[in-house]
């Protein structure tokens, strides 16, 4: 019976090994940088209430608001911005970007374009990370979902 039980699993997984095969794409890998795994590195960059919040008025805030969904909008069609999206409720972490960049360094110049982290609404923690390197097509996908820009 075990046996039997291991010659099931050695065939289960040899075909599901050949149908993971026959699925990539290595055009679509090399396009997206990915690696043998599929993967790659991002920058994500956590976004958290900044120490300056409660110098503006609600109006400056929503200006500030503004310009920030505008820079995070251009940072999109730069291709440099694949994820972004804010947490609910009111805590000190407000959201997160995932940046398709190479660098820290790259990452924290884009950072520093945003409206509300130059005016200390927000401020932003930087790290690597290590994922799918098909994140980057979820904004094609995500404009086919949404029905209203934002």
């Amino acid at each position: 019976m075990k046996k039997l039980i291991l010659i099931l699993i050695f065939c289960l997984g040899g075909i599901f090994s050949l149908q993971a095969q026959t699925e990539y794409d290595p055009e679509l890998a090399e396009k997206v940088g990915a690696d043998e795994y599929g993967m790659k590195k991002f920058v994500i960059a956590f976004l958290y209430r900044g120490d300056r919040v409660n110098e503006y008025s609600e109006e400056e805030r929503a200006e500030l608001q503004k310009g920030h969904m505008a820079n995070i909008n251009r940072m999109a069609e730069e291709g440099k911005l694949v994820l972004a999206g804010p947490f609910f409720g009111n805590e000190d972490l407000r959201g997160l970007y995932f940046f398709d960049v190479q660098s820290l360094e790259e990452a924290q110049s884009l950072t520093e374009t945003d409206p509300s982290i130059k005016a200390g609404v927000l401020k932003m923690d930087l790290k690597e990370w290590y994922g799918s390197a098909a994140l980057p097509l979820l904004p094609e996908l995500h404009s086919k979902v949404a029905k209203t820009e934002i």
